[in-house]
């Protein structure tokens, strides 16, 4: 997927709608794991949630990807291009902000022992990610 996205001071990158309905319908919501590229730039471990944006009364998904990295600029309007792996959790609803920190903390701990798996590494060097500059894909 290819995507303009803003990029806030955590790393976190909201997909437009037009491409949050470009998913596949029956893709459940929750938390995975993968590898996400900003621009030409380098590719990280991410995690992604996808859920429903109580913003739009819970009947517009909305996909974010959260890149476990730090980086030295914000991005804002270049493309993001991400890759699933694997699902972590469904998503669900927090009594406090220390338990959704805690709930994330865990998240990115899974996605990085499942990321540094060899079936999982290997797809950090797909094409996918190196396509030539410009090209579209899907449409975006």
């Amino acid at each position: 997927l290819h995507s303009h996205f803003t990029l806030s001071k955590i790393f976190a990158a909201n997909f437009s709608e037009q491409v949050v309905e470009s998913f596949p319908s029956d893709i459940s919501t929750g938390i995975y794991y993968g590898w996400a590229c900003v621009g030409n730039g380098d590719v990280h471990k991410m995690v992604l949630s996808i859920g429903w944006n109580p913003f739009y009364k819970n009947i517009k998904k909305s996909v974010e990807t959260h890149i476990i990295h730090t980086f030295k600029e914000d991005f804002y309007g270049e493309i993001l291009s991400i890759v699933i792996i694997g699902y972590i959790r469904p998503e669900k609803n927090f009594d406090s902000l220390e338990a959704l920190i805690s709930a994330i903390q865990e998240d990115i701990e899974e996605a990085n022992r499942q990321l540094d798996l060899p079936e999982h590494l290997k797809l950090k060097d797909d094409n996918f990610f190196y396509l030539p500059e410009g090209k579209i894909v899907n449409g975006h």
